[in-house]
């Protein structure tokens, strides 16, 4: 199981500290993502953390996100800064079963959380 929590309405340019918390630990078995979904459009993958902790980011999100884990492996981060009003959505963490690459879509991701929505003003 998978929770979210940290968002909020922030005014652009703010910054926001998203977190997900583990009910068991995510070890180094499972691949672990953030996803967004913005009012009326698909939900998209934003960043994704491997089981040997590298970070991947979606093209159009490289350089904007930061993606990390605790050192206990069971808190997910995202961390961003300089938010944009085209930035409001409900944002996600997803996990899987690492079975040699880990999923860039929605479909490759069995667990997810309930969401946390962000909104930016402008």
């Amino acid at each position: 199981q998978l929770v979210e929590s940290g968002g909020g309405s922030v005014q652009s340019g703010g910054s926001l500290r998203l977190s997900c918390a583990a009910s068991e630990y995510f070890g180094n078995r499972y691949c672990l993502a953030w996803f967004r979904q913005a009012p009326g459009k698909e939900r998209e993958e934003v960043a994704r953390l491997d089981p040997i902790d590298k970070p991947n980011y979606a093209a159009s999100m490289k350089g904007r996100f930061t993606i990390t884990k605790d050192g206990a492996g069971m808190m997910l981060y995202l961390q961003r800064n300089d938010l944009k009003p085209e930035e409001t959505a409900t944002y996600f963490c997803a996990a899987e079963e690492n079975l040699g690459y880990c999923p860039r879509t929605t479909g490759g991701y069995a667990v997810w959380g309930q969401g946390t929505q962000v909104t930016i003003s402008s």
